[in-house]
């Protein structure tokens, strides 16, 4: 792959880093010191912060990737970066007023349930603000073709960081106050890092070049109505993601939010290769899009695909073989060990995201990016009406069944639509082959428990975990089901010897 291989490696390491810290964090600190009320509140904060961010930036994480090359030319970036950071400001100005005429109501939703979230709902702006501009200088970053340090910023800088805040309000060193301002300062660090670390790469101008505006009508005319285009997407994108948690908050209070936020963590595990791929491959998507062509797009797309459903399926069996063995380590494991099915169930949503999020790149790249509104409309009510039926009857399993059925809807249509539409396609004969022994090594797995079910915990996960996903794999490198990681591994382990 070279370029996206060579950075996406990079990323991929730190990426993993962050979710051993991440990890650490997550099992053994969270749930040791803290309540699952306080757990859930965090988590119901960062949600919140991450909803409002996806309007507030009137579409510009997406706009900077399909409009640099535009801009880019052999003369600078012709003031690019001066509107990445004026027009999310506007956006942040405007729905941080919207979102503070709206805390009564929303308080009254949430207030019976999870008073905390209530109590803290004025910690959303700067804490929204700091996440905001940290995204948007790593952005800034990803298009110059740099997204090791931004994404070590963000997974392993800002995972340290609340590390450190949580054992700080676990010995008493900071309030229960002191704790969350503490954590808004964490995302004020990280924004202000990357902000260094862009103006190191390259000169940035902060000036804007009207000049090119006016000589380039035609794109800035584009560019706006993308932009508009995207912020009317946000505003399903936004809640989708946070829906599930949302409704938990609100119908079942902050306790079960803490219990189903540590299920989604340990899921979440299965889609950390897709952010690293993606980030670097995105661009190169974007840039084959402006020039119409459609086999190198295919060819990115079924690359990406293709090797994350093979990593992420051997991730996903991973964490599956051992779910078990996470619950019994880790503190109050019986509590948060009620969501064992729904970690099954957001793995599988989880996996399917991870394989076919490139395909929303390349439909938000196309000239059908309209769809993208569609269908990020009808993925919004099909969550919103789906909770509201699942929650009540199957409690957190119904929240991840919700995500699991309007996601696989969800990525059918911008499926469909990618490759009628744009007559490119993710597909390959390989992947049928890695299904298959996904498949197989579940199925294995299960009959496996059935047959051996008093077996001790550590020596069962041990065990299979060495054969069966050992095993696997042996199957993956002989059959050749991924040339770019075959290729991967002689490099790192035959050229060395």
């Amino acid at each position: 792959m070279g370029v996206i291989a060579k950075q996406s490696i990079k990323g991929t390491i730190v990426t993993y880093l962050g979710v051993a810290i991440g990890a650490l964090t997550t099992l053994f600190v969270q749930t040791r010191f803290l309540t699952t009320e306080e757990v859930g509140l965090v988590g119901a904060m960062i949600d919140a912060a991450t909803f409002f961010i996806s309007l507030a930036q009137l579409g510009t994480s997406n706009s900077i990737i399909r409009f640099f090359p535009y801009f880019k030319n052999e003369r600078g970036h012709h003031g690019f970066f001066f509107w990445t950071i004026v027009v999310p400001l506007v956006g942040f100005a405007f729905f941080g007023l919207l979102f503070w005429l709206c805390r009564t109501p929303i308080g009254a939703w949430f207030g019976q349930k999870s008073p905390l979230f209530v109590h803290y709902y004025y910690l959303l702006l700067p804490l929204s603000f700091f996440m905001l501009y940290m995204g948007i200088f790593e952005t800034n970053a990803n298009v110059l073709m740099h997204i090791v340090v931004p994404r070590a910023v963000r997974e392993i800088g800002v995972r340290v960081g609340l590390l450190i805040i949580y054992l700080l309000y676990a010995f008493g060193v900071l309030s229960i106050d002191g704790f969350m301002v503490s954590i808004c300062g964490v995302y004020a660090v990280a924004s202000l890092i990357n902000l260094v670390y862009l103006f190191r790469l390259e000169p940035l101008e902060l000036k804007p070049d009207l000049s090119f505006l006016r000589e380039n009508k035609p794109v800035v005319k584009q560019y706006v109505h993308y932009s508009l285009l995207l912020l009317l997407t946000a505003l399903a994108n936004g809640m989708a993601p946070i829906a599930s948690a949302f409704f938990i908050t609100a119908k079942m209070g902050l306790s079960f939010t803490g219990i189903f936020k540590i299920a989604t963590n340990i899921a979440v595990v299965v889609s950390i290769p897709y952010r690293s791929m993606t980030a670097i491959a995105a661009p190169q998507l974007a840039a084959a899009m402006k020039q119409d062509d459609r086999a190198q797009c295919s060819h990115l797309m079924q690359q990406c695909c293709s090797n994350l459903l093979l990593v992420g399926s051997f991730i996903f069996l991973l964490v599956w073989l051992n779910v078990d063995l996470i619950y019994h380590v880790i503190p109050n494991g019986e509590v948060y060990g009620t969501a064992r099915l729904t970690v099954l169930i957001l793995m599988l949503a989880h996996l399917m995201m991870a394989v076919f999020n490139i395909t929303i790149s390349t439909l938000s790249y196309s000239r059908y990016y309209a769809f993208s509104l569609l269908f990020s409309f009808l993925l919004t009510v099909g969550l919103i009406v789906s909770n509201t039926y699942f929650i009540p009857r199957w409690g957190m399993n119904g929240a991840a069944l919700s995500t699991l059925v309007c996601y696989f809807g969800y990525f059918t249509l911008v499926v469909l639509t990618v490759v009628l539409a744009t007559r490119t396609s993710p597909f390959a004969r390989r992947q049928i082959g890695m299904v298959a022994l996904a498949v197989g090594l579940f199925v294995l797995n299960e009959l496996w428990l059935k047959v051996m079910p008093d077996m001790n915990i550590w020596l069962s996960s041990v065990v299979r975990t060495v054969v069966l996903l050992g095993g696997g794999m042996v199957i993956a490198y002989k059959a050749r089901m991924s040339e770019e990681i075959n290729a991967l591994l002689h490099s790192v382990f035959v050229s060395r010897k």
